[in-house]
Formats: C-alpha cells, structure tokens, sequence
C-alpha cells in the first residue's frame, strides 16, 4: 500500500550572516499515491569543497517499518513550532532545517535561505528541541535504508 502523498526536504548547513549558508546535505523525500516506494535524492558536500555532489536518487520500499517512522515524523512535526520571523534565527540549534509539506501539513523551519541571524520570537523548548532532533534522525535513518 502506497504512502500518503508528502514531499520532505532536510537540509544540513542553514546558518549563515553576510554569505548565505553553505549546506552539506541536502535530503529529499516523496511519496506518491501512484507509487509504492518512497523516491529518496541524497545531495552531499564533502569537507573542503564549495558544493554539493549531484544527487543521488535510490527508492525505498514503504514496509510496516517505515510507516511507522513516517508516522512518526508526521506527529513530531505536528507538535514542535517553528521560528517567526521565518529565517531569523536557528531556534533548534542544530543547523539542519526540514521543510515538510502534505495535504494536511505544511511545516518549515530555517527559512528559504537558511537562518540568517536574527532573533525569533518564537523559542524551541528543550522537549521541541529534542523532538526536533528525533524528527532528523528519522529522516538520516530512512536515507540510510534506501542506500
């Protein structure tokens, strides 16, 4: 059974100032009513150098496993806020932003262009900061399985 329909980008490398930031990672996931595998792009900068790789796209068989992790992520982001104005400031500390959009949610954090420095009016709680952290590593662990 195909998931429902989301695309999900999470980027690592948001902070920036003066320069806009230079991301490390750039991960991309969607789903499709159309297809039963999730379609997963991994883009990856090494140490050293100015961009990122072309991007790799695998696919990933959508198993009772990662459904659960899609449901999870589903709710964490449900729960966790965001920062206002979008952009100023990178109110989860770990310079990685996810921008996730269904038909029943459209959530981002970062900013277009990253964080540029600013203050939000809106502060992450050690719990959302946690849950945040979580919602990342569900997306690195989902990348993994499709490699």
């Amino acid at each position: 059974m195909a998931p429902p329909e989301f695309s999900l980008r999470l980027q690592h490398g948001i902070t920036g100032g003066f320069a806009p930031p230079t991301p490390s990672a750039i991960y991309t996931i969607t789903a499709t009513p159309t297809q039963p595998a999730l379609s997963i792009s991994s883009a990856v900068r090494a140490d050293g150098t100015p961009s990122l790789q072309d991007g790799i796209v695998t696919s990933l068989a959508v198993d009772e496993q990662t459904r659960t992790l899609l449901d999870e992520l589903h709710g964490i982001l449900t729960t966790i806020p965001t920062e206002y104005p979008p952009g100023s400031e990178d109110i989860y500390g770990l310079d990685t932003s996810i921008a996730y959009g269904s038909e029943d949610l459209m959530w981002m954090n970062g900013g277009p262009q990253g964080c540029g420095g600013g203050v939000s009016e809106t502060q992450a709680t050690p719990e959302d900061k946690a849950k945040f952290k979580r919602a990342v590593e569900i997306v690195t662990q989902l990348v993994g399985k499709a490699s």
